[in-house]
């Protein structure tokens, strides 16, 4: 994930989570005893902020990774001979051979090949220009 995209959700996360403690009341210090008396009012608008939370926390970092990575990992089963791949590390290549963990590719007219585990293939089809930060 890009870093701009994990800052813009984190700081969308702390954003919430101090509107919640403005909200609830959280965010002050004093309490009087007019608020101690609403205290099961209180309780309860606590938990259901805290569930809102958890929910924005999950639709907006865990969903998107975990959806990123089923992605990822389609990708990868679907690699077959002839397919022009990028590795993690910028090596880009033409598969010759896919086994179960590894596959190995060409790099070039020089006709080198390079034995690389699957998980390290980064996408699929040439890399052309780096993408847009």
């Amino acid at each position: 994930m890009k870093k701009s995209m994990l800052f813009k959700r984190m700081s969308l996360l702390v954003a919430v989570l101090l509107l919640a403690m403005v909200l609830t009341g959280c965010a002050t210090t004093t309490t009087t005893s007019a608020e101690t008396t609403d205290a099961t009012g209180s309780s309860w608008s606590m938990l259901i902020i805290m569930v809102v939370m958890i929910a924005v926390f999950y639709f907006l970092l865990i969903r998107p990774e975990n959806k990123r990575k089923k992605q990822q990992q389609e990708m990868r089963n679907e690699l077959a001979v002839g397919d022009t791949v990028t590795t993690i590390g910028g090596i880009v290549g033409k598969i010759v051979s896919v086994k179960d963990n590894f596959i190995v590719f060409e790099t070039g007219e020089d006709r080198v090949r390079i034995q690389v585990a699957k998980w390290a293939i980064s996408t699929k089809g040439k890399a052309t220009q780096e993408e847009n930060q």
